[in-house]
């Protein structure tokens, strides 16, 4: 029961702090303006991504990206897996292999959140 409560805690935990990431605003952007560019864009892609992020990217909230760099990250580690060597012979070597590919994969969500961050800032940028 106690491995149960500790889990359970944590899963309540992060969904706090979600819940308040995902609610505090990123300084500098007006949301009058973001809001009229959500309006003005429904139905297009912006609109797919505000739904996959939860509505974060609308409100353009800290975790607005919200999980789709780690899925990205995770589908280019799948794929690489089968093109590169070196990997595929991580992928062999078991649990230690795969911890490492974790790694990867974590340090390759990293860089993407930064890109799609980057993206988006500029491309709201360029509506103004």
């Amino acid at each position: 029961m106690g491995d149960l409560k500790r889990r359970l805690l944590f899963l309540l935990g992060a969904l706090v702090v979600f819940r308040i990431g995902a609610s505090i605003p990123v300084p500098g952007i007006d949301p009058v303006q973001l809001a009229e560019l959500f309006r003005s864009q429904r139905g297009g892609i912006l609109d797919m991504f505000n739904m996959f992020s939860g509505g974060a990217l609308s409100r353009f909230t800290i975790f607005a990206l919200g999980i789709m760099p780690y899925i990205s990250a995770s589908i280019i580690m799948q794929l690489m897996t089968v093109v590169s060597p070196t990997l595929e012979a991580l992928k062999k070597e078991g649990e230690s292999g795969r911890r490492k590919i974790t790694q990867y994969t974590r340090y390759g969500t990293a860089g993407l959140a930064v890109f799609q961050g980057l993206g988006i800032a500029i491309a709201l940028e360029s509506q103004r």
